[in-house]
């Protein structure tokens, strides 16, 4: 099952406090980027992060999920609507996250 562009406006729209929040669609998903490095995704209408260890500290029962077979789990955001939660979130990932590959 493919997300829907409503979803992803919605997230991006929570998302709005943040400079530099990017996306790119792949098969019927989509790739989340913050500050040019890849934080998560939507898949499924999922809104799933890298399981880095900011991200655990601040979701400690957060559930994983796989975003699509074959791929390694990552951590389920249960709360898309407290926008402060997600500025918050993404912040604390960001300097854990893996640079951007250049090709």
């Amino acid at each position: 099952m493919a997300s829907s562009k409503e979803y992803l406006i919605f997230i991006l729209e929570q998302l709005s406090a943040l400079d530099d929040i990017t996306y790119r669609a792949m098969m019927g998903e989509y790739i989340l980027y913050y500050r040019e490095r890849v934080i998560g995704g939507i898949y499924d209408d999922r809104f799933l992060v890298k399981p880095v260890r900011a991200a655990v500290n601040l979701m400690p029962n957060a559930e994983m999920e796989v975003p699509y077979e074959g791929a390694k789990g990552m951590l389920l955001v249960d709360d898309v609507d407290d926008r402060e939660y997600l500025v918050k979130l993404f912040e604390a990932m960001y300097d854990e996250l893996p640079k951007r590959k250049k090709k």
